[in-house]
């Protein structure tokens, strides 16, 4: 009996020693989402699109993307900012602008990625909305989310 446990505790010590690997890495970049001028009069939504980068190298099991509410207090929606005046808008996973993308609370979602390629570059569409018929006064509005990766 003590010899069977004595083998199976050798075993197991050589598969954690050939397990050990190099901690896991990654890399990002973004590309701002830049909607340019806003026509309060434009019967169509505003539509822009932005990009993360993300390049793991050392094996990472997963990758997940989550991107912050800005100024705003909730998800849906995010607003633009110009001192006290708002203006609506949304950042999305999808091109149909159905998936809000965020941290996975308050009805939106982040991003996940399983078992993603060792050491290449994914990119990662932001597709931004800012929807119609909104009365705003004509300026620069502007808002500031982070992107979290976590790997």
């Amino acid at each position: 009996m003590m010899r069977r446990a004595a083998v199976a505790a050798a075993i197991i010590l050589v598969v954690l020693a050939g397990s050990r690997a190099e901690a896991a890495k990654c890399t990002v970049s973004t590309t701002a989402v830049t909607f340019g001028t806003y026509s309060v009069f434009a019967a169509a939504p505003t539509d822009s699109t932005g990009t993360v980068r993300f390049n793991c190298t050392g094996g990472a099991k997963s990758v997940v993307i989550a991107i912050t509410r800005g100024q705003s207090t909730t998800f849906t929606p995010r607003t633009l900012k110009k001192g006290i005046e708002s203006l609506a808008y949304n950042l999305f996973q999808d091109a149909a602008r159905t998936v809000v993308w965020g941290d996975g609370t308050g009805g939106a979602q982040f991003y996940y990625a399983g078992d993603p390629p060792n050491n290449q570059d994914i990119d990662v569409t932001i597709f931004g909305r800012i929807p119609p018929s909104q009365d705003i006064t004509a300026g620069a509005y502007a808002d500031s989310v982070t992107v979290m990766v976590l790997f």
